[in-house]
Order: C-alpha cells, then sequence, then structure tokens
C-alpha cells in the first residue's frame, strides 16, 4: 500500500462513502417497505400518516440490515418505541441467553400465553 493511500483525508472518505451507501440503501428498503405495507405499527397498532411518518421505521426480522429480499419477508414496520424495545428484547435475550436451545433471537418471539387454554382445561 502506497503512503499516500494510508492519510487520514482517504480514511475520512472511505468512511464518508459507507455512511453514504448504507443511507441509501436504508431509503431504497423503507420506500420498498412504506409501499408493501400499511403504515401501521406491527406491535402497537398505532396509524400513521405523512404527518407522522418519519416515527415509522422498518425493523429487520432476523437483524441483518443487508438481508433485504424484495418481497418484504425479513422487513416490518414499528413505531420508534417498539422499535426500540424490540432490540431491547434481543440485547437483554443475547446478554442473559436464550436457555435451551432456542436461538437468541427467538427468545424475543415468546409467548407464554400460547397454549392457555390447554393449560386451562379441567381434567375429567
Amino acid at each position: 500500500m502506497r503512503d499516500k493511500d494510508k492519510t487520514p483525508d482517504r480514511l475520512e472518505r472511505v468512511v464518508a462513502e459507507a455512511q453514504r451507501d448504507r443511507l441509501r440503501r436504508e431509503q431504497d428498503y423503507r420506500a420498498q417497505a412504506l409501499k408493501l405495507y400499511p403504515w401501521v405499527c406491527g406491535r402497537c397498532s398505532r396509524e400513521f400518516t405523512r404527518a407522522n411518518l418519519q416515527e415509522l421505521t422498518v425493523h429487520h426480522r432476523d437483524h441483518d440490515h443487508d438481508h433485504n429480499p424484495s418481497d418484504g419477508s425479513n422487513w416490518e414496520l414499528l413505531c420508534v418505541y417498539c422499535h426500540d424495545n424490540e432490540h431491547q428484547r434481543r440485547t437483554e435475550a443475547l446478554r442473559h441467553g436464550a436457555g435451551g436451545d432456542t436461538p437468541a433471537g427467538e427468545a424475543t418471539r415468546h409467548n407464554p400465553f400460547a397454549d392457555l387454554k390447554s393449560l386451562l382445561k379441567k381434567p375429567e
């Protein structure tokens, strides 16, 4: 590598270009997601209009921001509050472990009431 390639200016250019590329990718998949899905938070069901659309975010279900299939199967629209909550829950699950053979990402989707009906059945 030549000396001029090691300059701080080059590093700044590379970082700036990477940030521009990331923003471009985000705008592309955000625009696609807003066309595919109704403007409603997938968790709290809050509805959005053009006036508050900036508060609706695109969440990557597998947490991989580079996995953007055109059918939107890896995206869900979440309000900023639910999106922050989802990432906090995942952080906690990763920090404390999901337990057993369950991958940590699935721990955030746990529904403790999923089998409630069968648990409440009276034995005959």
